[in-house]
C-alpha cells in the first residue's frame, strides 16, 4: 500500500514539473498608466485633449481592434494598431465642449486582444463653465389651429421667454404668415430682456387649398445653444359645403337631441 501511494505522489510531482517546464501561452496584456482623466474646469466651446499611455506587458503583440466613444462630442484614436511586447502606445482623446454645461462624464471603449481585459473602459470628465448668455424657451412648439373655413384668416399665439442672463434677440420668418406683438406688426429682431417674455401672434391668411395643412415657422435668435428652433403649425381648412355637411351631421348632437 505504501509503495502505491509513493508511486502516485511521484506521478503528481512529475506532471507538475512537466507543466511548469512547458512553454507558456503567448498573450497580450495592455497596462494603462491611468484609465480616467479629469480636465477640471473648462470654458464652454473649448476643445481639450488627453493621451492615455499604455504598455504591452505581455509576450505577444497587442492589437487594437476598435475604439468607440459614448457620444459624438468625444473622439479617440490609437497611436498604432499593433504594439509589440514591451512597447508603449497611446490613445488620444479629444473632447468638444460645445453645447455642454456643468459636470460631464464621457466614456471611451478600447477593444483589443488583451487577454485580461479585451474591452477596456476609459473615462474623461470636466466641469464646463458657461458665460452669461441669452436663452430662448417657447411655451409650445406645436400650434394646432383646429378647423377653419376656406379663405378665412386664422391665428395663434406663442409665448417666447428669455431664461438667460443677457438680452435675447428674436427673429421669426415665414413667406406667407404675419407676426404681431400687442396688436402691432412685430419689428424684428425683437429684443427680450433677461427673465422677460413676449407673446407673438401668428396670423395665417385664408388659403386657397383645403384639407389638412401643415407648416413650419422658423424662430432664430442669438441663443448660442439654440440659434434656430421651429414651430409646427397645423389646421384643417374646409369648404362651405363641407362645413355645412359637418354641421348637419352633428346638429342633433349639438342640440342635445341624441
Amino acid at each position: 500500500m505504501r509503495t502505491s501511494r509513493w508511486i502516485a505522489v511521484v506521478a503528481v510531482v512529475a506532471l507538475s514539473a512537466a507543466a511548469a517546464a512547458a512553454p507558456g501561452e503567448k498573450k497580450a496584456l495592455g497596462k494603462f498608466k491611468e484609465t480616467s482623466w479629469d480636465f477640471g474646469k473648462i470654458r464652454q466651446n473649448d476643445v481639450v485633449f488627453h493621451e492615455f499611455v499604455f504598455v504591452n506587458e505581455g509576450n505577444a503583440p497587442l492589437v487594437i481592434e476598435r475604439i468607440a466613444t459614448s457620444c459624438g462630442c468625444t473622439a479617440a484614436l490609437a497611436s498604432e494598431d499593433t504594439i509589440g511586447p514591451g512597447k508603449s502606445g497611446k490613445v488620444k482623446v479629444t473632447f468638444d465642449s460645445r453645447g455642454y454645461s456643468g459636470k460631464i462624464v464621457k466614456y471611451i471603449f478600447v477593444e483589443s486582444n488583451d487577454a485580461d481585459d479585451p474591452r477596456r473602459e476609459l473615462v474623461v470628465s470636466a466641469e464646463i463653465e458657461v458665460p452669461p448668455q441669452p436663452r430662448i424657451d417657447l411655451d409650445r412648439y406645436t400650434l394646432d389651429l383646429g378647423l377653419s373655413l376656406e379663405g378665412e384668416e386664422t391665428s395663434g399665439r406663442v409665448l417666447v421667454r428669455n431664461t438667460g442672463e443677457l438680452e435675447l434677440k428674436v427673429e421669426i420668418s415665414h413667406p406667407e404668415f404675419k407676426f404681431f406683438v400687442n396688436g402691432k406688426t412685430a419689428s424684428f429682431p425683437l429684443p427680450i430682456a433677461s427673465g422677460k417674455s413676449a407673446e407673438i401672434e401668428i396670423r395665417l391668411p385664408g388659403p386657397s387649398k383645403t384639407g389638412m395643412l401643415r407648416d413650419y415657422v422658423l424662430v432664430k435668435s442669438n441663443d448660442p445653444l439654440r440659434s434656430t428652433v421651429s414651430i409646427y403649425v397645423s389646421r384643417y381648412v374646409a369648404t362651405k359645403p363641407e362645413l355645412k355637411k359637418l354641421f348637419d351631421k352633428y346638429k342633433k348632437v349639438l342640440d342635445g337631441k341624441d
